[in-house]
């Protein structure tokens, strides 16, 4: 995978698959919206959804009133569909065309949301820039929420290789700078009739100096 380009692979998924054609379409993203009363996030908080594409996480966000929504995707055709699919509403969205492995924030959030993205960076170099970005953009006491297949889950997604997680080497990962609030199995039945299993885990970023 020496020459692989992340960033073409998921041009083409998007550009070739119907919106119920992936493994990760939900139209009620029950799990991540629990998060959010979990926290009993304010609807003014500032939100991002990491490689966040044309999933209906936004949709859903804009029908409970949240007002400064930003979502980032290495696909910008992925964000058209979702722009598309929402209309006007659009417009109330932030859409950040990037690679979470290259992000470079502009601004602080209260709340960091990742279904599935994190997982699909398994250099280390690319899981350490993730974290450094994380930990630099999440403002003290900010929300993170993070899904990742778990060790029964599958060990690769949309024909390339993933990183499994267990609820301890998720929360290892982030241990400097984010206390573990609470952690979850998720069983996602997929368009196809199969099944997969995720761990996902919230976190609360701590005072440590970085």
């Amino acid at each position: 995978m020496e020459n692989f380009n992340r960033k073409e692979h998921w041009e083409t998924i998007y550009q070739t698959k119907k919106l119920t054609e992936v493994s990760w379409y939900q139209p009620k993203p029950s799990t991540s919206l629990g998060f959010f009363e979990l926290f009993d996030v304010a609807t003014d908080a500032k939100i991002i959804d990491i490689g966040g594409g044309d999933s209906f996480l936004v949709d859903n966000l804009l029908d409970l009133g949240y007002t400064d929504l930003t979502v980032l995707d290495i696909s910008a055709t992925a964000l058209e569909r979702a722009k598309q699919r929402l209309g006007e509403r659009a417009k109330q969205v932030k859409w950040i065309v990037a690679d979470v492995a290259d992000f470079k924030p502009t601004e602080k959030y209260n709340f960091w949301h990742d279904r599935a993205a994190f997982h699909f960076l398994v250099a280390e170099q690319d899981i350490e820039q993730y974290i450094n970005t994380v930990t630099q953009c999440i403002e003290p006491q900010g929300i993170l929420v993070v899904g990742t297949f778990s060790e029964q889950g599958p060990k690769k997604c949309s024909g390339i290789n993933i990183q499994q997680y267990s609820e301890e080497a998720l929360c290892n990962k982030f241990k400097l700078s984010f206390d573990k609030v609470q952690c979850a199995s998720v069983e996602h039945k997929t368009p196809f009739d199969t099944t997969q299993s995720f761990t996902f885990c919230s976190f609360k970023r701590n005072n440590s100096v970085t």
